[in-house]
């Protein structure tokens, strides 16, 4: 047994060593849990909504006269659109022939011959007419009745009207085109400027939005700073939590282990105390019962004694039965534990514990400093978030953009003057010669109506020759206002078509079906002082068409104009030197394990006190042995009693009253010394069976426990150091995180949201419907109403000579009288006519 702790020490420290070892490498290996993940963060966007409101053209009963005009149009020109002849003409201007041009503009050449001949044949025309009815040569009165007269002026007069009615119409329409272009004109023009200052505004907020971006770094830096406020006692409350139960289990077994020391050294102080007090009181014993027995033996070996053979035998075996002589002697060991325990195990365990739960809060004045160089650099802005606005391609492009924008917009403001003061003129002009042409109309209507009137009232001359002559002569008014208006009609009417036509033609219907674009996008056909790469600086050319079609679906100017290639995000949002000043200030957090000794000098030295006693090595059965035998060997109540009984049996009454004394001696001996003799063994007894039962297994238990502590001691700063490291790289990582959050909401930003180009497409749009629906429709359809109305005058100029005539009395030829002169033909009543 005593070779049992010598082989179980060795045992128990391999098993605390691998026990120990697996637990830091648990420590090492602990993932980042108990910090929780990193909370996501609200970044304010930056980039400004860009929203420019489409143009559109609200249906009208008009839609159907705009699309007869586009078809009208795409007769006049079928060329497809003159690459070749725009090339030349926006680079070289000096190298465009004329018989190019005549070629592409075929049609409007032939209506140009058309608008010649009408501008040559109704005035020469209507001078003729004018000279014929100066000598009255024609327009004159029917002078002769025939069948066909009612006929033929119902015809005429028919035709007259329905070209009246159609004049009417065109006119009407004309009006209304006319106006709707004026109407149009103001709107259209302010909107111009309106459209290129948000063009200009499209880059123009860029370097603000980025630096709003870029200050917004502020978001992630105050997260982290909040955080750093309570990094140290975080971190090191995260390693009490993870040694709390190590350490506790320690001070947890340093406490069993001190009050099994104080119960053993107890027990071996007793335990000497009562072994003196026996061997002491087994001396006097030993004399007493040497004295008693040898009375009784010569008092129960005299010839009178009767019936003391018994008695005499019991008192020849009236002896000491336990030798605590024999025993071992244990003053070695208590001399080994003087002073034990001189250390208060519960007040140092209750210490320690405090000083270990007390470590966060002295982690936080500690390391004050540390956290304080933290907050420094983590207040700093990385260089290249300070650069991330100065350096975009749009910095310097968008200076570019906007003079270029702005020159076209101070170059076009006097040019929208004239275009709404020569719309003014246009509009009085159209104005004027519509009105002639519904003069025309209303002389018409009311010639016509005046010579019906006329025609129904043959039987009054006087009515026949007032009201037909004065309806004939109105009519005649119409057309002298025809022949006379003719000329400013049909070149107001060529000059907005040619101008109308062409717009339509070559802008608009290119426009609409992406021939414009695809001319833009050719390299070559634009002079280099219109090309929008070179004006925005980018190293790559786009495709006005690509970039119209993705800024249709607002797509940001990032992707359209292709930034990639010119602009490096990557290396402007580069956060590695940031984070590894980060990284290197959190190398500065270390451990202070000094004040935690979990086993004080005092403690340590009762323990090792404990571990060199021998208190293990007694030999405790030799106790065990004594305790069991009996005090005495003879009963010394029953040998009393004996000894009574034969005091009364006896005839000499003085060997009686001798026997009596010796019983009533052994009551006072049993009494006196043997009852308390017996007593100090019991109390022996159990002192030897506790330290029997304890003494082995504490030493074993004080070697295990000073190796744990000893080992404890070594590798808890070494655990606490890498538990720290690992929760500090968990806590960096987390606050790390912020900074990652903020980057990719930077790279969305920058790359999807700022400088959204829908303004760009909307204005083209605009462009497109102010050009094309909202100024060229009208003004097509109103020079092509106009021109419906100039080419119906030639009809309405005949068929109103013709039945003008109509409306004039019928003269006929006198057959009695030999002069020229004729009088009015009276058409005679049936109950007239004399057989």
């Amino acid at each position: 047994m005593a070779r049992t702790p010598g082989l179980l020490a060795p045992l128990l420290g391999l098993g605390l060593g691998l026990m120990l070892a697996l637990s830091l490498r648990g420590a090492q290996a602990a993932d980042c849990g108990s910090l929780g993940p990193a909370a996501r963060l609200t970044f304010t966007p930056a980039a400004r909504d860009r929203w420019l409101a489409p143009r559109t053209r609200a249906p009208g009963p008009l839609d159907h006269l705009y699309g007869t005009v586009r078809r009208f149009l795409s007769i006049v020109q079928l060329n497809p659109f003159p690459t070749e002849l725009v090339r030349a003409l926006l680079n070289e201007p000096a190298s465009v022939k004329v018989d190019e041009v005549v070629r592409y503009e075929a049609g409007y050449v032939v209506c140009a011959v058309i608008a010649g001949l009408y501008l040559l044949v109704v005035p020469t025309a209507g001078l003729c007419f004018c000279c014929c009815r100066g000598h009255r040569s024609c327009g004159g009165p029917v002078k002769t009745e025939h069948k066909e007269l009612a006929c033929e002026r119902g015809t005429l007069m028919t035709f007259l009207l329905l070209t009246t009615l159609v004049l009417l119409i065109g006119v009407v329409c004309a009006f209304v085109t006319n106006q709707r272009v004026h109407e149009h004109t103001g709107p259209s023009v302010e909107a111009v400027p309106e459209t290129l200052l948000s063009l200009r505004d499209l880059v123009s907020d860029i370097p603000q939005e980025l630096q709003a971006v870029a200050q917004q770094f502020s978001v992630p830096q105050s997260r982290v700073l909040e955080d750093l406020d309570g990094v140290a006692k975080s971190l090191w409350s995260t390693v009490h939590s993870q040694l709390r139960s190590t350490v506790h289990e320690m001070l947890a077994s340093l406490l069993s282990l001190g009050q099994a020391l104080q119960v053993s050294v107890d027990h071996l102080r007793a335990l000497n105390a009562t072994l003196g007090e026996l061997r002491e009181g087994q001396q006097d014993l030993d004399r007493a019962i040497l004295m008693h027995r040898e009375r009784l033996q010569d008092l129960l070996q005299e010839p009178s004694c009767q019936g003391c053979a018994e008695a005499l035998s019991q008192a020849r075996a009236l002896e000491l039965g336990a030798d605590f002589g024999q025993v071992p002697h244990v003053d070695d060991v208590l001399h080994r534990l003087k002073g034990v325990p001189g250390a208060n195990f519960s007040s140092m365990v209750q210490e320690e514990n405090s000083t270990f739960n007390s470590l966060p809060q002295l982690a936080s004045l500690r390391l004050a400093d540390v956290v304080a160089e933290l907050k420094k650099a983590v207040a700093q802005q990385p260089g290249g978030l300070k650069a991330l606005a100065s350096a975009f391609p749009s910095w310097e492009a968008a200076s570019r953009w906007g003079q270029a924008l702005e020159k076209v917009e101070n170059g076009s403001r006097p040019y929208l003057q004239e275009v709404q003061r020569y719309e003014n003129y246009r509009w009085i002009v159209g104005c004027v010669l519509c009105s002639v042409v519904l003069l025309v109309v209303v002389c018409n209507l009311v010639g016509l109506n005046l010579g019906i009137w006329g025609l129904s009232a043959w039987q009054d001359r006087s009515h026949l020759e007032a009201k037909g002559r004065t309806g004939a002569r109105i009519l005649m008014i119409g057309v002298g206002l025809s022949f006379f208006f003719a000329v400013p009609l049909i070149l107001l009417v060529f000059a907005t078509f040619l101008v109308g036509g062409n717009v339509q033609t070559l802008v608009c219907r290119s426009w609409e079906s992406g021939e414009l674009y695809e001319f833009v996008d050719t390299p070559g056909n634009l002079p280099s002082s219109m090309n929008l790469s070179q004006l925005l600086g980018l190293k790559k050319s786009i495709s006005i068409l690509l970039a119209y079609q993705q800024c249709r679906e607002r797509a940001p100017l990032w992707k359209v104009l292709q930034l990639n290639d010119s602009y490096d995000l990557d290396t402007y949002l580069d956060m590695s030197q940031y984070e590894a000043s980060l990284k290197a200030k959190f190398q500065n957090l270390r451990v202070d394990m000094e004040s935690l000794t979990l086993l004080s000098p005092a403690g340590l030295q009762d323990l090792q006190a404990l571990q060199s006693s021998g208190l293990g090595n007694i030999q405790y059965p030799g106790f065990l042995s004594q305790t069991q035998r009996p005090v005495v060997n003879t009963s010394v109540e029953k040998l009393a009693r004996d000894l009574e009984g034969l005091a009364h049996a006896q005839g000499s009454s003085v060997l009686g009253k001798q026997l009596q004394e010796e019983a009533q001696g052994l009551r006072n001996l049993y009494q006196e010394k043997v009852l308390p003799q017996q007593s100090l063994v019991a109390k022996l007894n159990t002192s030897v069976r506790a330290l029997a039962f304890s003494a082995p297994n504490l030493q074993l238990e004080t070697s295990g426990v000073l190796d744990r502590v000893s080992h404890l001691k070594e590798e808890l700063p070494a655990w606490a150091a890498r538990i720290l490291r690992n929760e500090s790289m968990c806590f960096l990582a987390r606050e790390l995180g912020y900074f990652s959050q903020y980057l990719a909401w930077v790279r969305e930003e920058v790359t999807q949201h700022i400088a959204t180009c829908q303004p760009l497409a909307g204005a083209l749009d605009n462009g497109r419907v102010i050009l094309c629906d909202m100024m060229a429709d009208p003004w097509n359809a109103f020079w092509f109403c106009l021109a419906w109305c100039t080419f119906f005058l030639v009809p309405s100029i005949i068929f109103a000579i013709k039945t003008s005539k109509y409306f004039h009395p019928i003269w006929k030829r006198l057959s009695s009288s030999s002069s020229e002169d004729t009088q009015l033909f009276h058409i005679p009543r049936v109950t007239s006519l004399k057989l």
